[in-house]
């Protein structure tokens, strides 16, 4: 029986110090996948600002719409959005980086709809990779900011809304409307094009009850159409919302 208990003290201490050795083991490669995240953006000298959030105001309904449950489209493109969010992201990383001006597909980033880390992009090219490769001037650059639409499911429903719109919500009790701009921003290595970084905006700070996991605001009253009201009231989510996912980033340091 001694012998017996000897060797479960042994087997147990044997487990205990695998164990520990795993958790160390784990610990390390956590600290060298953030200290690989930091050593790339600490090399980076120079960077350019892709933004194709797109040009299309996206209206939905919610709730108890009837028959009317589908998403409507509206361009405007006159609000020139993408270049609103060029010029905030580069003001902000300028004090770190040399921001340099860059050519691109709009339409054709803006047209990508899977994330750079989904399963199929295991196995076959990373598309934004694949247009950074070949359809962006100048190359050479230390990294790119790549600014695109998000999705995010509408309160605890599985409806999702996407980039830059607005849903309205009607039942018997209440009724209100939720303007959101939606987007992630990814960060590639401008030499290999590997995505180094990437990250959704966060929710309003003053966001309702009813949240998006995005830039969101409540507003009264029913719209058929982007007005002048709607587009100032994005361009203020927009403009609040992106120096602290810069920030988040590592990008930029907060305000």
């Amino acid at each position: 029986m001694r012998y017996v208990s000897r060797y479960v003290w042994i087997a147990a201490s044997f487990l205990f110090w695998c164990a520990i050795a795993i958790l160390l083991v784990l610990s390390s490669r956590a600290d060298a996948l953030f200290e690989t995240r930091d050593q790339k953006l600490s090399a980076v000298k120079t960077v350019g600002i892709v933004s194709a959030v797109g040009d299309q105001f996206i209206l939905a309904r919610a709730g108890l719409t009837g028959l009317d449950n589908s998403s409507r489209n509206v361009p405007i493109a006159s609000w020139r959005l993408d270049e609103l969010i060029t010029q905030e992201v580069g003001k902000a990383l300028s004090v770190r980086f040399q921001v340099q001006p860059v050519t691109y597909p709009r339409a054709a980033f803006a047209a990508i709809q899977d994330s750079a880390i989904t399963a199929v992009n295991l196995v076959r090219d990373d598309p934004f990779k694949k247009l950074l490769r070949t359809e962006l001037s100048p190359q050479g650059l230390d990294a790119y900011i790549v600014i695109t639409r998000a999705k995010a499911n509408f309160g605890g429903s599985n409806r999702k809304v996407e980039g830059v719109g607005l849903i309205t919500y009607s039942t018997v009790l209440e009724s209100f409307s939720l303007l959101h701009a939606l987007y992630e921003i990814r960060v590639f290595d401008g030499k290999t094009f590997d995505i180094i970084e990437k990250l959704a905006a966060g929710p309003s700070d003053d966001a309702s009850s009813v949240r998006l996991a995005g830039p969101s605001l409540v507003l009264d009253g029913n719209f058929d159409a982007p007005d002048e009201t709607l587009h100032r009231a994005i361009v203020d989510l927009l403009s609040r919302s992106l120096p602290g996912t810069l920030s988040d980033l590592h990008l930029a340091d907060p305000r």
